[in-house]
């Protein structure tokens, strides 16, 4: 089975942490950061 979707929409936004334009997967919400590739570090659970 498959799952291919083709290319992900990708959006604009600027880094809730450095500052920096990035895109991302998804439709970006005002009154929620958005971190780049280089900021966004996933939350461990143990």
């Amino acid at each position: 089975m498959s799952f291919d979707r083709g290319p992900r929409e990708m959006h604009k936004a600027v880094c809730a942490k450095c500052g920096k334009e990035c895109e991302v997967p998804f439709q970006p919400q005002e009154g929620r950061p958005v971190y780049c590739k280089e900021c966004f570090v996933p939350k461990k659970r143990w």
